[in-house]
């Protein structure tokens, strides 16, 4: 498949789009990427062995989220076999407190090999991805402090 040249061209961006990060690749008017930013995430994406289904967020987060899931599965897998076995709660923990403590609070994540979901979440905060046969949702939601009549 030829990469298209013109990046002003809509038809070849939309692609480019399917080279890089496959068919299934959903991005939202909002944090639509340029093409040079695609190519860079398809990279990250091929070289960490990872699949980038639907996103909604910047492209630094994307690749946060992408780098910091890897580690912790590699860190899983060279784990001494004393250690207790991977733990999809665990991913999911240490994803959520990982993108609390950057980016501040109220983020969910969900890990698993077979769930179906349908979330609302805040502008720029949202990512849906796979490794191997695992799936890993991880969006935010705003928080807003509830004030006590009278207080």
């Amino acid at each position: 498949m030829d990469i298209p040249q013109k990046s002003n061209d809509k038809p070849a961006i939309q692609k480019l789009s399917q080279l890089s990060l496959g068919p299934t690749i959903t991005t939202h008017d909002r944090f639509r990427l340029a093409p040079t930013e695609q190519v860079k995430l398809a990279a990250t994406a091929i070289s960490l062995n990872v699949r980038l289904r639907s996103s909604d967020m910047p492209l630094h987060m994307q690749e946060r989220a992408l780098n910091y899931t890897r580690s912790l599965l590699d860190d899983s897998d060279s784990a001494p076999k004393s250690l207790p076995k991977f733990n999809p709660t665990h991913l999911a923990r240490a994803l959520k407190k990982e993108f609390d403590t950057l980016y501040g609070p109220a983020w969910h994540c969900v890990v698993g090999t077979s769930f179906g979901s349908f979330v609302t979440h805040s502008p720029g905060g949202f990512v849906y991805f796979s490794v191997d046969s695992l799936s890993i949702l991880l969006f935010k939601t705003e928080v807003l402090l509830v004030k006590e009549p009278g207080a």
